[in-house]
C-alpha cells in the first residue's frame, strides 16, 4: 500500500487546549534539555535521512560492530522510532529489501527490531511492567538501598570508566549505546545490588527514546526477573567489557576527560595505577577521577548469594 500524497487534517479550537510552553515541562533555562537537543533533530525527515544513512552505509557492519561504543554502528532510529516519526514496519521492510552481503548482520537488525515489538508483547500481557516483576518469586527479592551507590551511579562517578562514560553519556545526549545499557544496568543491578526499578525510572526520565515497553523489558531483562531474562549468575564485568568493546580508550575517554592521558592498555582500570603513574597522568584517584566504590569480584559474589536465595535453576 502506497502512502498517501495528502493528509487532511481538521483543526479544532477548544478552551481546553494549551501551548506547549504553558505546560512548563522544561525551565526555561534548563541546560541540560538545550545540550540534549543539540544532539537531535526531530521529524520524519531526519528520520528517514537516518534510515537511508544505516542502509547504505553501516547495515554491513552491524553484527560485529554493533557492540562497540567507540564505534558508528548503530542505526539510531530509537527515538525516532519511540515518538511515531518512523514505523517499526517502514523500517523492517527497508533494511529486509536492502541487498547486503553480510546476511547476518541484516538478521541481527531484524531481531532487534522484532525485540522491541516483543516488547509491546509483554507490555500488553503485563500492564505494571514498570513497578512488578514478570518472576513473581522477585517479589521479594533483597535488593539493598543505598542512596550515594544510587547517586554515584546516576552522575557517573562509581570508578569504572566504561560504567561512568555510558552514565555521562546518557546525561549529556539522551541516548546510550545498548552495549553499554547492559553493562551499566548489570552494574547496578548486580554489583549494587539496588533495585532494577531505580535504573528504569532514571532512565525514563533521562533518554529522548524511553519507550515504556522496551525500557521496562530490558530493565527486567538485566535483572534477570523478565520474560526472557538473562540468567542470574551472568554479571558483566565492567573491566572486561571495556577491555573487549572499547580497547583503544576511544569511548571512555570522550566522555570522561579526567582519564584522557591515560595509555589505552591501562584507562579500564586507572584503580590499578600506582601513585607515580597517577602524577605522570595527571589523574589521581579520589581527587580528579573516584576511586571504584565496589570490588568487584567481592560484589559479584554478593550477587550470586543473594540471587540463590530464590532457588533459581542454574543454565547450563
Amino acid at each position: 500500500m502506497k502512502a498517501p500524497e495528502k493528509i487532511k487534517t481538521i483543526f479544532v479550537k477548544s478552551s481546553l487546549s494549551l501551548p506547549l510552553e504553558d505546560l512548563k515541562l522544561v525551565s526555561k533555562n534548563s541546560k541540560w534539555t538545550t545540550l540534549i537537543s543539540s544532539y537531535w533533530i526531530a521529524g520524519e525527515k531526519q528520520a528517514l535521512k537516518n534510515l537511508n544513512y544505516f542502509k547504505n552505509n553501516i547495515i554491513e557492519n552491524y553484527e560485529k560492530g554493533r557492540d562497540r561504543p567507540d564505534k558508528n554502528y548503530t542505526s539510531k532510529l530509537s527515538p525516532h522510532l519511540h515518538f511515531g516519526e518512523i514505523s517499526p514496519e517502514k523500517v523492517f521492510l527497508e533494511i529486509y529489501k536492502k541487498k547486503i552481503l553480510s546476511y547476518q548482520s541484516k538478521k541481527k537488525f531484524l531481531a532487534e527490531i522484532g525485540w522491541r515489538e516483543f516488547s509491546y508483547n509483554l507490555l500488553f500481557n503485563y500492564p505494571h511492567i514498570r513497578t512488578n516483576p514478570i518472576q513473581e518469586k522477585f517479589k521479594n527479592f533483597p535488593w539493598k538501598k543505598n542512596t550515594k551507590h544510587l547517586k554515584a551511579w546516576q552522575e557517573g562517578r562509581t570508578g569504572f570508566p566504561i560504567v561512568d562514560a555510558g552514565m555521562r553519556q546518557l546525561y549529556q545526549t539522551g541516548w546510550m549505546h545498548n552495549r553499554v545499557r547492559m553493562i551499566v544496568g548489570s552494574f547496578l543491578c548486580k554489583n549494587l545490588l539496588i533495585d532494577w526499578r531505580e535504573g528504569e525510572k532514571w532512565f525514563f526520565d533521562t533518554l529522548v527514546d524511553a519507550d515504556l515497553g522496551s525500557n521496562s523489558a530490558g530493565w527486567q531483562w538485566i535483572a534477570g526477573c523478565g520474560a526472557d531474562a538473562a540468567p542470574y549468575f551472568r554479571v558483566f564485568n565492567p573491566l572486561t567489557q571495556g577491555l573487549k568493546f572499547d580497547s583503544d580508550g576511544k569511548y571512555v575517554k570522550k566522555y570522561i576527560p579526567e582519564i584522557a592521558e591515560i595509555p589505552s592498555d591501562k584507562v579500564h582500570a586507572p584503580w590499578k595505577l600506582n601513585r607515580d603513574d597517577q602524577l605522570k597522568y595527571k589523574c589521581i584517584l579520589g581527587k580528579h577521577y573516584p576511586k571504584p566504590i565496589v570490588n568487584l569480584s567481592e560484589s559479584r559474589e554478593r550477587a550470586l548469594e543473594a540471587f540463590a536465595t530464590l532457588k533459581m535453576a542454574r543454565y547450563e
